[in-house]
């Protein structure tokens, strides 16, 4: 028997699927994560935009090219909007939600809808080794934050974390070159009053490097910086969500700071990390957005100058608070898109130029174009010339080169 688990969305999504494909093989499935002739599907949906959503409800279709008499089962943020969107379609026999995903593993003859309210962090299967050299490790669900265009609190529900001693046991067992530490609300981490630093605290044994996925302004403090700086090889690089450098729009979305919180806690960072990268996220043309606002958030990212930035126009999102806004005309978000769009490219140039001559550690990672790649420890996408190798090694930069720098070993 054949199975396919289809991931649609973000990294914590991918954890969950490879969760899922562990508990599929222990059942005795062949399995993959790309789409092709199987017995049974399972579709990790995606509901962060209205264009995630018309994806994950594509690749039912797609599915059944391959086989018209598979079970199909959907799961995850858009099954959890629009539940009765995916049972209608045919060729689906179960829906499940974004909670307590492994237990389909237990359902799979099961028909209908099943929706598991869980409230406290469910794990049954954990994923096997990784075929690449990085691990995305799924630490944080849920959260409380309910930014006014923010679907995703009312579909994954409140914040709940993982145990910190099972994040250390799947990191050491998967014994990847890099971990990723990652989640819904990362910051929001808090087992039974164990902080986002408690949690560095405990994985200061681990060898490999560490990474850590979107922060909010609110977790970088002193002794934050500090608990990251005693990991044994950490990788200083900081995406720290901003969505608008303007503190009208940043109310507007009940974001929790102002953009003068947000340019000190960069300061802070590059305080303890020099030659960090601080990446970020921008949302062009929210309802409320002026003119003068979006440019404030142009000069905030020319203060921070980030490494990249993650940008993308405003879609709204029934069911937000934000929802109830007229929304800009397209033209206008289309307008700004493509300042910001230049932006980004000037800065992440900037950036790697910065770096050119410097070595720095490189763990190489997959082919693209006849060319070994790999990231940087501050996030810098290096092509190397060389044949196959593993493991971390110390590269030069000597140009830019595609979207990151070519690098020669040293």
């Amino acid at each position: 028997m054949k199975a396919v688990v289809f991931t649609l969305g973000c990294k914590v999504n991918s954890c969950e699927s490879a969760s899922l494909m562990t508990g599929l093989k222990e059942c005795g499935f062949e399995v993959s994560d790309k789409l092709g002739t199987a017995d049974l599907f399972i579709i990790n949906t995606c509901a962060v935009t209205a264009e995630a959503e018309k994806k994950s409800r594509q690749t039912i279709a797609r599915a059944r090219k391959f086989n018209a008499n598979a079970k199909i089962i959907v799961t995850g943020c858009a099954s959890q909007k629009s539940p009765q969107d995916f049972l209608d379609k045919q060729g689906v026999t179960l829906v499940t939600g974004t909670n307590s995903k492994e237990k389909i593993i237990d359902h799979l003859e099961s028909e209908g809808l099943i929706i598991w309210e869980e409230k406290d962090y469910y794990e049954k299967y954990l994923p096997e080794n990784p075929e690449k050299t990085r691990a995305y490790i799924k630490v944080q669900d849920g959260c409380n934050n309910f930014c006014s265009y923010c679907i995703i609190p009312y579909l994954r529900g409140r914040t709940r974390s993982r145990n910190p001693d099972k994040v250390l046991e799947e990191i050491l067992r998967l014994n990847p070159e890099e971990a990723v530490i990652t989640g819904i609300n990362l910051s929001a981490y808090n087992y039974q009053g164990i902080g986002l630093k408690g949690l560095i605290e405990r994985l200061s044994v681990v060898n490999c490097r560490i990474r850590l996925g979107s922060l909010e302004v609110g977790v970088i403090t002193e002794e934050f910086l500090k608990s990251l700086k005693n990991l044994k090889d950490f990788a200083p690089h900081f995406h720290l969500s901003l969505q608008s450098g303007a503190n009208a729009t940043l109310k507007a979305m009940n974001r929790k700071y102002t953009r003068e919180e947000y340019l000190e806690k960069c300061e802070l960072i590059k305080q303890h990390f020099p030659n960090c990268a601080i990446t970020t996220d921008v949302i062009v043309g929210y309802s409320t957005e002026t003119q003068a606002d979006f440019e404030d958030s142009i000069d905030l990212c020319n203060r921070v100058g980030f490494a990249d930035i993650h940008c993308f126009p405003y879609s709204r999102r029934e069911g937000t608070v934000g929802a109830k806004l007229k929304e800009l005309p397209s033209s206008v978000k289309d307008e700004r898109m493509d300042v910001i769009l230049t932006l980004k490219k000037q800065l992440k140039d900037k950036f790697i130029s910065e770096n050119i001559g410097r070595v720095l550690e490189v763990i190489p990672e997959d082919v693209e174009g006849g060319y070994l790649v790999g990231y940087t420890e501050n996030y810098i996408k290096v092509y190397l010339t060389c044949k196959a190798i593993s493991g971390k090694k110390k590269v030069k930069l000597i140009s830019l080169f595609n979207d990151g720098a070519l690098g020669e070993i040293v």
